[in-house]
C-alpha cells in the first residue's frame, strides 16, 4: 500500500507560480512513476505531468509544457511540481496519484495509478 499527501496549493495571480509537493509513503519500492492531475469544478480529471519514480523521464500534457516541472527528491520521499506563468483556467484541485505496476510505460491516463492524495486547491485569480 502506497500513501500519498500533497500539499502547497494556494491562490495566486494569473501569470504567478506555486510549487505543490507530494510526499509519498508506504510500499514506495512498488512505485514505477508518480503522476499529477487536477480537476476543474463541473470537469472530469485531467493529467497534467508524469514522473518516474527514479527521477529522470517525465511526461507533460501539451496545456503545460513549458510552464510546469516535475521533480523527485528521493531521499526525501518527495515529489513536486513546479508550476509557472498559471492561468485563471487552471484553478482546479490538483492531485498526485502513485503507479506501481509501469504497465505500458510512462503516461498521464488516471487508470494507470491506483492510489491517490487527498488533492490541494490552487486558486489561479486576479
Amino acid at each position: 500500500q502506497v500513501q500519498l499527501v500533497e500539499s502547497g496549493g494556494g491562490s495566486v495571480q494569473p501569470g504567478g507560480s506555486l510549487r505543490l509537493s507530494c510526499v509519498v509513503s508506504g510500499f514506495t519500492i512498488n512505485v514505477y512513476a508518480i503522476g499529477w492531475f487536477r480537476q476543474a469544478p463541473g470537469k472530469g480529471r485531467e493529467g497534467v505531468s508524469a514522473i518516474m519514480h527514479s527521477g529522470g523521464r517525465t511526461v507533460y500534457a501539451d496545456s503545460v509544457k513549458g510552464r510546469f516541472t516535475a521533480s523527485v527528491d528521493n531521499a526525501k520521499n518527495m515529489v513536486y511540481l513546479q508550476m509557472d506563468s498559471l492561468k485563471p483556467e487552471e484553478t482546479a484541485v490538483y492531485y498526485c496519484a502513485a503507479d506501481t505496476e509501469g504497465l505500458r510505460g510512462l503516461g498521464l491516463r488516471s487508470d494507470k495509478y491506483s492510489s491517490w492524495g487527498q488533492g490541494t486547491q490552487v486558486t489561479v485569480s486576479s
